[in-house]
């Protein structure tokens, strides 16, 4: 089979190094984003997949926008029998849609049609779900509205954050991807129309989506911090100042920690005890702390940054 592999980020490079090891397979070309400036210092670089792709001497294709129309020319000379598209990050146009025989085959991060958009793996960590997975699916003109072609499903670690789980699904997607382009080239897969009345989204993070709130319970906060890695993150105020936290649900039990005692206090209050540092959250729960990072800092234990607070009575996060 005869195939472009379209894509950017670090999740699409499993499935395009699985791709090129097929004997059945040929990538005939790499559709990626146009080299970016990025991280703090802005440089220029290039994407994973592009990273990937020169590693593997492929011919990389980088059109400042795929409606262009000299990328429906490559297209139509490329002549492949499918496209396989992983996180690029722009709308397909319609017109370029029929050009593969067998379509533009899309490796979802999700159930669909379960968490269609932009952060499917961030939205189910952060909505506590336990289970998710990776569908297959043939890309239409809507967002992740096509017909789906396998699903892979796998549970949720209790503590897995976006970025492990990301990792976990791209290995998973790489063979599906194959599993599925053999199925459709073969005609032993039999398309599914998604039920869209089931359909939930998951749009694209935004910075103000990390700021806690801390009259969520504590469990809702950690999966935020869970979803919301390593960007935007969970953030707060301390003194006026912006600060990053890290930390998990308190046991329920006795001793450090416990919300036995401390259901009065106003969410967000800070205590410290026996060097660890606590937060009342909503519903009479309580966050441990492991680590702060102050704006301008570098993170360090909760403790530490505790005493060298030395936090008054009944002080708060998200207090100006």
């Amino acid at each position: 089979m005869r195939i472009v592999f379209c894509g950017t980020p670090s999740f699409a490079v499993p499935t395009l190094k699985h791709l090129l090891a097929q004997p059945d397979i040929q990538i005939v070309g790499v559709i990626t984003q146009p080299d970016r400036p990025r991280g703090r210092g802005q440089s220029v670089s290039f994407s994973a997949v592009k990273g990937a792709a020169l590693a593997a001497k492929l011919a990389v294709h980088q059109p400042e926008k795929i409606r262009d129309p000299e990328t429906e020319t490559l297209l139509r000379n490329l002549a492949p029998d499918g496209v396989v598209i992983i996180a690029y990050g722009q709308i397909i146009p319609a017109k370029l849609l029929p050009i593969p025989k067998l379509g533009w085959i899309n490796l979802h991060a999700s159930l669909l049609p379960k968490y269609r958009g932009a952060a499917p793996i961030n939205w189910a960590i952060v909505n506590g779900e336990t289970r998710t997975g990776v569908t297959t699916m043939r890309i239409d003109a809507g967002m992740d509205t096509g017909d789906m072609l396998v699903q892979r499903e796998i549970e949720i670690g209790a503590k897995e954050t976006a970025p492990e789980l990301a990792a976990r699904l791209s290995e998973i997607g790489a063979p599906l991807m194959a599993e599925t382009l053999r199925g459709l080239a073969a005609g032993t897969i039999v398309p599914r129309a998604q039920n869209h009345t089931e359909a939930s989204y998951a749009p694209m993070l935004k910075k103000e989506d990390g700021r806690i709130d801390w009259k969520r319970p504590a469990t809702e906060i950690y999966n935020r911090m869970r979803g919301f890695a390593p960007w935007p993150g969970a953030y707060t105020t301390f003194r006026g100042q912006s600060c990053h936290v890290w930390g998990e649900p308190a046991s329920k039990g006795e001793g450090a920690g416990s919300p036995r005692g401390r259901g009065e206090a106003a969410p967000g209050t800070l205590y410290a005890e026996k060097n660890e540092l606590f937060v009342c959250c909503g519903d009479t729960t309580v966050l441990s702390l492991s680590a702060v990072k102050l704006e301008g800092r570098k993170p360090v234990k909760a403790g530490d940054f505790a005493n060298g607070a030395r936090l008054k009575s009944s002080e708060r996060f998200g207090d100006s």
